[in-house]
C-alpha cells in the first residue's frame, strides 16, 4: 500500500489525538477540514488528517476517479491507524464518507484497545434524496463511544430523520442549528454563518474527546494495578 502523508495540527505530551479522513469529493485541506483541525487544536487536541489513495492521486495529476469500494477504504483507514505514531489516546473519524468508513472499522479497533472513540462530522445516514437507503445497520450495534456532529437540515440525515433510527447509547449527537451537510446554516434564518456552527462543533467535540481520554487513562491505570493493590 502506498505511503500515507499526514497533515498535523496542535499537539503536546499525552494529549488526545483525532485522526480524520475527508469526504468523498474533497481533499483533506478544504476550508471545512482546516477549520475543524484548527478549532480542535486550539482546544488542546492533536489533529492528524490523511487522504485515501484515490484522492491523493489527484494531487499528482491522476484521473479524477470516484471513491473505490468501501472495503478498500476500510483497509486504507486501518493502514493509516497502523502507520500513524500516537502515544496518547486516539479517536478516529472524518467528514461524511470519512466518518462512515471510520465507523465501519471502529469496533474492531476499540475492542483491541487501539482507539477510545469515533468522531463523525456530517454522517451520511442515507444518500441525499434517498432516505429509504439507510447506512445505519452497523451503527445499531456500535460499542465504540461516538459523537456525531450533524446539521439539523443535513440532506444526508436531518434531525427528524435521525430521531427515527435505532441508535445505541454509545452514540451521542451534537445538532448544529439549521446546518447543511457542511454544517452551514442559512444566515437569513439564523442570523449567523458557518463559522458559528463549526466553532460549536469543535467545542462539543473537544470537550467530549477530553472526557473520553480521561476515562481511557483511568481504565488503563486500573488494568495495570496489581490485584489487591
Amino acid at each position: 500500500m502506498a505511503d500515507i502523508d499526514f497533515l498535523l495540527d496542535g499537539g503536546g505530551d499525552g494529549c488526545p489525538t483525532v485522526l480524520l479522513a475527508h469526504g468523498a469529493g474533497a481533499p483533506m485541506d478544504t476550508p471545512f477540514m482546516a477549520a475543524i483541525a484548527s478549532g480542535l487544536a486550539s482546544r488542546g487536541l492533536r489533529v492528524a488528517r490523511f487522504e485515501f489513495a484515490y484522492m491523493a492521486a489527484r494531487r499528482s495529476g491522476g484521473v479524477k476517479r470516484p471513491p473505490p469500494k468501501v472495503d478498500l477504504l476500510q483497509a486504507e483507514f486501518l493502514s493509516a491507524v497502523s502507520r500513524f505514531a500516537c502515544e496518547g489516546p486516539l479517536i478516529i473519524g472524518g467528514k461524511s464518507m470519512g466518518g462512515r468508513v471510520a465507523s465501519l472499522v471502529a469496533d474492531g479497533l476499540f475492542a483491541e484497545g487501539r482507539i477510545c472513540g469515533l468522531l463523525c462530522l456530517g454522517y451520511p445516514f442515507h444518500p441525499s434524496g434517498k432516505p429509504e437507503r439507510l447506512r445505519t445497520a452497523h451503527l445499531e450495534t456500535l460499542k465504540t463511544p461516538a459523537l456525531v456532529c450533524q446539521g439539523s437540515r443535513d440532506p444526508f440525515g436531518t434531525r427528524e430523520d435521525v430521531a427515527g433510527y435505532a441508535l445505541p447509547p454509545a452514540i451521542s449527537l451534537c445538532w448544529l442549528e439549521d446546518g447543511d451537510h457542511d454544517l452551514k446554516p442559512r444566515k437569513t434564518v439564523t442570523g449567523f454563518g458557518q463559522e458559528h456552527n463549526l466553532e460549536a462543533a469543535c467545542a462539543a467535540a473537544a470537550g467530549w474527546a477530553k472526557e473520553l481520554a480521561q476515562e481511557s487513562a483511568g481504565k488503563s491505570r486500573s488494568r495495570g494495578r496489581a490485584p489487591g493493590g
